[in-house]
């Protein structure tokens, strides 16, 4: 097993138990049913943290595997599992090394994720690794605003956010990670909300992503 120490975070793990109910209610549950619409076959998630998606996949998904590096985290993540609709199977690991074989699976599935890996384009990489030709990658991520004000204000807060939030950040071009890593984005939808009641309005992204063939 790959050695996961770098990636326990205990205190934003029972903050992030807490604040991801919230968020459900404050419109994520309705994000996350529309990033993993019409999936189907084998999917992998990225960084499932808390289980939090795995009530939305749709009965077309035959299997899913869940890799999650935290400790806390993939323990909630496994308790959520049995309640889920679809098979799913968690297991540890982290976004730079899946613990998968190349080609394994139809789709990948990152939520709110690309936002505190160390490495992106590494995450990236081993994405494109394990999927088959043809599938594809859904993400639902938040990212640095469009206005300027409001991404030098992110720039400034990350630093300061980064430690307290599991290595988050606020400011990532999370869509320009996707295309340089070479896929293709169809669609790209973006939108603010707020999904906490202490956090204003911030930019979001959704969409689905191809390695063009």
């Amino acid at each position: 097993m790959a050695d996961l120490s770098e990636f326990q975070h205990p205190r934003f793990a029972r903050m992030y138990e807490r604040i991801s109910a919230e968020s459900e209610q404050r419109g994520t549950a309705e994000r996350r049913d529309l990033a993993l619409a019409g999936l189907s076959g084998r999917v992998i998630e990225v960084g499932a943290g808390n289980g939090m998606n795995f009530t939305h996949y749709p009965d077309t998904v035959t299997e899913v595997v869940a890799v999650e590096p935290e400790d806390r985290l993939r323990a909630l993540a496994e308790q959520a599992a049995e309640k889920a609709s679809v098979p799913v199977r968690v297991v540890a690991g982290h976004a730079g090394a899946l613990p998968a074989e190349d080609r394994s699976f139809d789709a990948a599935v990152a939520s709110l994720v690309l936002c505190s890996v160390t490495d992106v384009p590494a995450a990236l990489a081993e994405i494109r690794r394990v999927l088959r030709p043809g599938g594809e990658l859904r993400f639902f991520e938040h990212v640095r605003s469009a206005n300027p004000l409001l991404g030098l204000l992110q720039d400034a807060l990350t630093p300061v956010w980064s430690r307290a939030g599991g290595g988050c950040h606020l400011n990532r071009d999370t869509a320009e990670s996707i295309r340089a890593a070479g896929f293709q984005i169809e669609p790209l939808h973006r939108f603010s909300y707020a999904p906490l009641r202490f956090v204003p309005p911030h930019a979001h992204i959704l969409g689905r992503a191809r390695i063009p063939t």
